[in-house]
């Protein structure tokens, strides 16, 4: 399926200009929310206590904080709403000795005159485990990161392989700002979008960069900018088709997936997008700005192909016994 007229080709070269600048505001809005306000960290890595409950009425949040703090083992407290006026989610800084076992029926009987409520869940993650799964989740990123750099690194020229993973840094740092921004816990279903965010991307990527490669090899005569032009107006349909697929499915779980899993919907749903951009405007522009050598390029496929067929004529004058 074709959204776009077939054999024209659009000057993406031209208006990466402006997707470079735009790119440059958002990456330096993400780094400067890391620092202020900085992540909120979820239970999964800070540690600590999480109760969900769920009222038959708006729930009293003012009421039902009061009565937490009142206790000594439940200082710091937060009460928030969740999804829905009905529904809190209670949670604990601390999962040591003082917490008793049954939280869950010790909240219920502490509130059970707030109103009629249910507890939907209990989560408990005691600091150690949390601080484990943290680096375990850096270390997945970092890793994740690392083996697909090796890869490019293996299968195109390094300028391709340096751009890829530099949209790829671009892409994560983006996206994570956005939960910051939309004051997003960061636990382990944020780090299972970023991951799924990276894989997703580098394969935009790479589709482009093929057809670029394949582009080069067919345009011997050609500039890069109209090389790299020609590559991703010709890909333009599968990248929108690919991006819109992925874009409504996440959509669908942002909006009807609940609060539950949005640490996994709002960063795939910013990421989908921010990826499909950065593969079409980012990553070609900055094949550009590294000074990609045409001239060079063809002249190494000449004399490596030169050196293959040299080693076929002597594999073969061996084989007849002349040598």
């Amino acid at each position: 399926m074709d959204f776009f007229k077939y054999n024209k080709i659009y000057d993406f070269i031209k208006m990466s200009n402006y997707g470079i600048t735009i790119s440059a505001i958002f990456f330096t809005a993400s780094i400067i929310l890391f620092i202020r306000p900085g992540f909120s960290l979820g239970v999964d890595f800070a540690g600590g206590t999480i109760v969900q409950i769920q009222y038959t009425k708006v729930a009293p949040l003012a009421e039902i904080r009061k009565r937490l703090e009142s206790v000594e083992s439940f200082k710091g407290v937060q009460v928030s709403e969740f999804g829905s006026p009905e529904e809190i989610l209670i949670k604990l800084p601390t999962a040591n000795s003082s917490v008793e076992q049954n939280i869950g029926e010790e909240i219920a009987k502490l509130l059970s005159d707030t109103g009629e409520l249910s507890i939907r869940r209990v989560d408990i993650v005691g600091p150690k485990v949390g601080n484990e799964l943290k680096e375990k989740g850096t270390l997945a990123l970092i890793l994740a990161l690392v083996s697909i750099m090796v890869y490019v690194s293996y299968r195109y020229e390094w300028r391709f392989a340096l751009t890829s993973i530099l949209a790829l840094i671009h892409d994560v740092v983006i996206t994570a700002g956005a939960v910051v921004l939309f004051k997003i816990d960061l636990n382990l279903e944020v780090v299972a979008a970023l991951l799924t965010l990276i894989g997703y991307s580098i394969n935009d990527t790479i589709i482009i960069f093929d057809r670029i490669r394949e582009t080069i090899n067919l345009r011997v005569n050609h500039n890069l900018e109209s090389v790299i032009n020609e590559a991703i107006s010709a890909t333009l349909s599968r990248t929108i088709l690919t991006s819109l697929t992925v874009f409504f499915v996440v959509l669908t779980l942002y909006l009807f997936g609940g609060e539950i899993i949005k640490g996994f919907s709002l960063p795939m749903l910013v990421g989908s997008i921010v990826g499909s951009y950065s593969s079409i405007f980012v990553a070609s522009k900055l094949v550009v700005l590294l000074k990609f050598d045409l001239k060079k390029y063809h002249q190494m496929l000449a004399e490596k192909n030169k050196r293959a067929l040299e080693k076929k004529k002597l594999r073969e004058m061996y084989e007849r016994g002349r040598i």
